[in-house]
């Protein structure tokens, strides 16, 4: 058994001192003044469930393209996120994101207006989902602030020790996620103001994410598998066609669902969606098969995924037949860099930054170029319509968002390898994080056996 610390106690202790704060939070009506539409509730809550879903489904998608001995320890990496952030969520996230501006400057919200949901559950409903409760709104926002730290998981997996993966989660929640959807998904928000879209989080999380990645994968450096060249075949693809599975449909409710309401837009969203990661999935197979390749299980799973993040920040913005066009450029991108990236020293284990960060950036173009105001009349023109004023707010868009993600997350693990040591030992990544961080493992296809010389594993 480990010797217990104040270092390794820290965590729980926090946990008891958040909960005893909690019982001293007075209990408030719902009651608003606002009229809520039922239709629009039942979908805003059925959106969030789906949200939700795209979690676990994450953690089989990425589960399944490790290595055998880390399946384990990479799925709870993107599980554990789902209990860090709701507790954060309510103490403090929510505020942070949504709460007044503080001072004008249009970079971050009140921490204590929405201190421990403050005021949330009888406050009136959100400007632009003015039709359901704020709490429903909070909570659809709440899964969004889940997902995206656990797809950082993907580019720092079978290296990173998981007490410094739960400690990088709290901090890049508060001072990466927090600050960057206030900024555009606020009113107030500095990229709001500028006049940036992004419909359902191309930004916010998945540049956010893909650039903690980055930043990850160089301070973390390779793995041994990697400077060896030693070509690891993925643990269970039935795993990650279960977890694309899962996330293209958790998908709709993460753009639809954006819409806030059962709307015609929802509709317009849910189809771009659907059609973008159709796209995608057969550019990337096709793209690999004039490149020599067969068609592949992976290449169509991570062509969808890739799809589905470069729509993100379009869906609510563009037409129906562009979003083949999105899907399939995004693809061929993604794909490209991921070439590139496998001729680095770069050890981005599951190609995170390739996929979601330069999806994510794709999408964020895409949205300059083919938004319209006549799917959206809130949104804007692109170049593609006339404007191309609106291309070039989107490019400022992302100079901004990808330095100061990079660069706050590259110092949040930094900081962390400063306090904790980040990464585990020579001896830890060979046994696999499973069995050296949690002292499971993952067994399918072998057993453990029994022999008069200990326990060893044989292959069925």
């Amino acid at each position: 058994m480990n010797k217990v610390t104040l270092k390794t106690a820290a965590p729980f202790i926090l946990l008891v001192l958040i909960s005893l704060l909690a019982l001293f939070v007075p209990s408030l009506s719902n009651f608003d003044e606002g009229k809520y539409n039922g239709a629009d509730i039942a979908w805003i809550i059925v959106a969030t469930a789906l949200v939700f879903l795209m979690t676990p489904g994450l953690a089989f998608f990425y589960g399944g393209m490790v290595n055998r001995k880390n399946v384990i320890s990479t799925m709870i990496k993107s599980l554990i996120a789902a209990g860090i952030v709701s507790v954060l969520w309510i103490v403090v996230g929510y505020s942070l994101c949504f709460g007044p501006d503080v001072k004008g400057l249009g970079l971050i919200g009140d921490p204590m207006t929405h201190f421990m949901f403050k005021g949330v559950n009888s406050g009136k409903p959100w400007v632009f989902m003015p039709t359901v409760p704020l709490t429903l709104f909070a909570l659809f926002q709440l899964m969004f602030a889940i997902i995206t730290p656990g797809l950082v998981v993907g580019a720092v997996a079978e290296r990173i020790k998981f007490t410094s993966f739960v400690l990088f989660v709290l901090l890049f929640s508060l001072l990466v996620y927090a600050p960057l959807a206030h900024w555009s998904w606020h009113p107030d928000g500095i990229l709001a103001k500028w006049g940036a879209l992004d419909f359902a989080g191309g930004t916010v999380v998945h540049i956010s994410a893909g650039c903690a990645a980055l930043a990850g994968a160089i301070v973390l450096k390779q793995r041994r598998s990697h400077i060896d060249h030693i070509e690891i075949p993925p643990a269970n693809i039935p795993y990650v066609l279960i977890g694309t599975g899962l996330l293209w449909f958790g998908w709709f409710g993460f753009n639809a669902g954006s819409a806030g309401a059962a709307s015609a837009l929802s509709v317009s969203a849910f189809a771009t969606t659907n059609t973008a990661a159709g796209a995608a999935g057969l550019s990337w197979m096709f793209f690999d098969v004039i490149k020599g390749k067969k068609p592949s299980v992976l290449g169509f799973c991570i062509g969808a995924v890739v799809g589905l993040v470069a729509i993100t920040p379009a869906a609510g913005f563009v037409a129906i037949p562009q979003s083949i066009f999105i899907g399939v450029v995004a693809a061929v991108i993604s794909n490209t860099a991921v070439y590139w990236r496998s001729k680095t020293k770069l050890d981005d284990t599951l190609d995170v930054f390739p996929c979601h960060g330069i999806g994510g950036m794709v999408g964020m173009l895409m949205t300059g170029i083919f938004a319209t105001k006549t799917v959206n009349p809130a949104g804007a023109d692109g170049w593609f319509y006339g404007n191309p004023a609106f291309f070039w707010t989107q490019v400022k868009a992302l100079l901004v968002v990808v330095p100061f993600s990079f660069c706050m997350s590259f110092l949040i693990f930094k900081f962390i390898n400063l306090i904790l040591p980040i990464r585990v030992s020579k001896t830890e990544e060979e046994e696999g994080l499973d069995a050296s961080q949690h002292a499971e493992k993952y067994l399918q296809g072998h057993l453990l056996v029994t022999t008069p010389y200990g326990v060893k594993e044989e292959a069925v």
